[in-house]
């Protein structure tokens, strides 16, 4: 089974502004993920999260693939949120009469019910302290990606 990647709003935003600090290593891992035909995946989610200050026609998205919050992934994300709501302190009587879930727990749990995903692709630090947070609750089956190593040095490849 090929496995995939699920990309985050800040790698976009990174890959899309030559300007950003971040924007050679998202160009790095961009084409290292089409050159090793690694399946590129999107959320809904993160393009509405993208379209907030971007335009839809920016996004790359001839290559890669768009991934609708189903049902699946709607219960997953609320489970996820418990757990962070739970360990963010966030008591849960103060969620009614209805709790606003975080992106995060959207996009995670279709990382993890996805079973070809194996990374979310990301330059948001407080993406990689919500996933360990879901570990200690729940075992998420993806790692994540940070965007701050260059792709050579996360892939361990020789860049001569």
């Amino acid at each position: 089974m090929k496995h995939s990647v699920l990309l985050d709003t800040s790698f976009f935003i990174r890959l899309l502004n030559d300007e950003d600090k971040l924007h050679s290593n998202a160009v790095g891992y961009y084409k290292y993920f089409l050159e090793e035909e690694i399946t590129l995946k999107v959320s809904t989610v993160t393009i509405a999260e993208y379209c907030v200050l971007g335009k839809l026609e920016d996004l790359p998205l001839m290559n890669i693939q768009i991934l609708p919050l189903n049902l699946k992934e709607a219960q997953r994300a609320g489970e996820f949120a418990k757990i962070i709501f739970t360990e963010n302190k966030i008591s849960l009587s103060s969620l009614h009469p209805r709790a606003i879930i975080p992106n995060d727990s959207k996009l995670f749990a279709q990382a993890d019910v996805d079973k070809t995903i194996t990374h979310f692709v990301t330059s948001d630090v407080r993406s990689k302290s919500t996933l360990a947070l879901l570990k200690k609750g729940l075992k998420p089956k993806f790692d994540i990606i940070s965007i701050d190593i260059p792709y050579s040095e996360t892939f361990g490849i020789l860049d001569l």
